[in-house]
């Protein structure tokens, strides 16, 4: 059993209506949000898809009702992203390639908060032979998008930092424009370390406006309690000798397991 379908059957995902990517895209495709995010047992996890079912719809790719995702992040040499996001300054921002493992495709998405503390994020789509490197047109996007967020960092200033992975089940409730998202196999990765979100896990993410939404009142309800986890700020601060301690390294210490890997950083998946 693939890592996919393990998570589809664990979830319960095939009893939940799906719903296509455009139908998604159109009623909860919210640039500007707010994110909430929850550790969640994977029984718990189970429980909550259950009762969200009469609301929400899983997206439904063919088929296919979990998505692979490769995310390599970019940083300057010292690590200015992560340290704004550490201190907690207003103007944080994160840089990333993304693809889409089964699809094959692949974005360059920059993160940036607004006044408000809302994510206002920007994506462009670029070949997945692209994944994990800034030029040409990206770079060109990045440099437009931070330059107007007032943040004094440019693609010339940033390299490969870390890459996560992970399985992703998206639901929506398509009469509210709301999203939540449910991710599983959880994997962080720099140079020839990696850390793993213990499989029992499942990292639970709201996605809507500034009122929690009926899936954070139900995560609420089953014990859940919100988090200040971003998987590369864990990412780094697991596997990066000597940068400060702080609460999000205790949190994912008693949570992830660190290791030595062997494979290559950055893996061009093709689409299945």
């Amino acid at each position: 059993m693939t890592q996919a379908s393990a998570l589809t059957a664990a979830l319960g995902l095939s009893a939940l209506r799906g719903a296509t990517l455009a139908e998604v895209d159109a009623a909860a495709a919210l640039q500007h949000r707010t994110d909430r995010k929850y550790l969640v047992p994977l029984d718990r996890a189970r429980d909550a898809v259950r009762l969200l079912a009469d609301r929400h719809h899983v997206l439904d790719l063919a088929g296919r009702r979990t998505t692979s995702y490769l995310s390599t992040y970019f940083d300057t040499e010292r690590l200015a992203a992560w340290r704004a996001h550490v201190q907690g300054r207003r103007r944080r921002w994160k840089v990333r390639t993304r693809l889409y493992a089964e699809d094959g495709l692949c974005r360059v998405e920059v993160k940036t908060k607004d006044g408000r503390g809302a994510t206002v994020k920007h994506a462009l789509r670029v070949p997945a032979a692209a994944y994990g490197q800034l030029g040409g047109q990206a770079a060109a996007f990045v440099d437009e998008v931070l330059e107007r967020s007032g943040i004094p960092v440019t693609a010339a200033d940033l390299s490969p930092s870390a890459e996560i992975r992970y399985v992703r089940a998206a639901l929506a409730d398509l009469d509210h424009g709301t999203r939540v998202t449910l991710d599983s196999a959880l994997t962080c990765h720099h140079g020839d370390r990696g850390a793993a979100l213990d499989p029992g896990q499942v990292l639970v993410e709201t996605k809507g406006g500034a009122r929690p939404a009926v899936a954070d009142r139900l995560l609420l309800r089953l014990g859940a309690r919100p988090v200040s986890l971003s998987k590369y700020v864990v990412g780094r601060s697991l596997l990066t000798p000597g940068l400060p301690d702080n609460d999000v390294r205790r949190l994912a210490r008693t949570h992830f397991t660190v290791r030595t890997r062997t494979e290559p950083l950055f893996e061009r998946t093709s689409a299945a």
